[in-house]
């Protein structure tokens, strides 16, 4: 009997050393935070964005007052009292009334009190009325009627200082009435003398 032959067996492998394909690497491990408590960190958060100023078109009136905590911008014409953090009024703009503010810059027309941390007046500026601030600044040819007072709090309202003023205004008033008093006094014991002087002269006279 014939016996099988070996020749279409195949032969034994080659070592891996003549290997051409190369063993795929291992991945690299994932980063550790450095707590090591195996939780990735979160990615910082984007900075806050600055608020959009409100802007009151030149074409626009408003009658009444305003009040927000964010920043305005006024073109037109406003006729009514304006609290602010930032008060921008503009070139064309006018305000009747009072304005408040922590930053206040004009370069248009305010007929009323201005009370700002920082008050700068620019050259087309034209203000009738006093500012109370903390700081100011007036450029040249700026147009200003009125008075100028520096304060610690100019954005207080002043209650304290009006009751103040009013019982100061009472107690002047009070003190008035007893200097008109006295005169009033002092003349009514003058003319009893004078007329029993007169009396007097009359009746050695008979």
């Amino acid at each position: 009997m014939f016996s099988k032959s070996k020749i279409n067996e195949p032969g034994p492998k080659q070592s891996s050393a003549l290997d051409t394909t190369a063993a795929p690497k291992p991945a690299a491990p994932a980063p550790v935070s450095p707590a090591g408590d195996g939780m990735a960190q979160p990615a910082p958060a984007a900075p806050k964005q600055k608020p959009i100023p409100s802007v009151l078109g030149s074409d626009l009136t408003v009658t009444g007052n305003l009040r927000t905590t964010g920043d305005i911008q006024v073109e037109g014409t406003v006729k009514g009292d304006i609290r602010a953090h930032l008060l921008t009024v503009g070139e064309q703009a006018t305000i009747e009334g009072e304005i408040i503010a922590d930053d206040i810059v004009i370069t248009g027309r305010v007929i009323g009190k201005v009370r700002g941390l920082k008050v700068r007046l620019t050259s087309t500026a034209r203000v009738e009325g006093d500012i109370i601030h903390k700081t100011i600044a007036i450029e040249s040819g700026a147009h200003f009627e009125g008075s100028v007072h520096r304060a610690e709090d100019p954005l207080a309202t002043g209650s304290s200082s009006k009751t103040a003023a009013a019982s100061s205004n009472s107690a002047a008033t009070t003190s008035g009435a007893r200097a008109k008093t006295a005169p009033t006094g002092s003349t009514a014991p003058r003319k009893a003398a004078d007329a029993d002087a007169s009396d007097k002269a009359s009746d050695k006279a008979s």
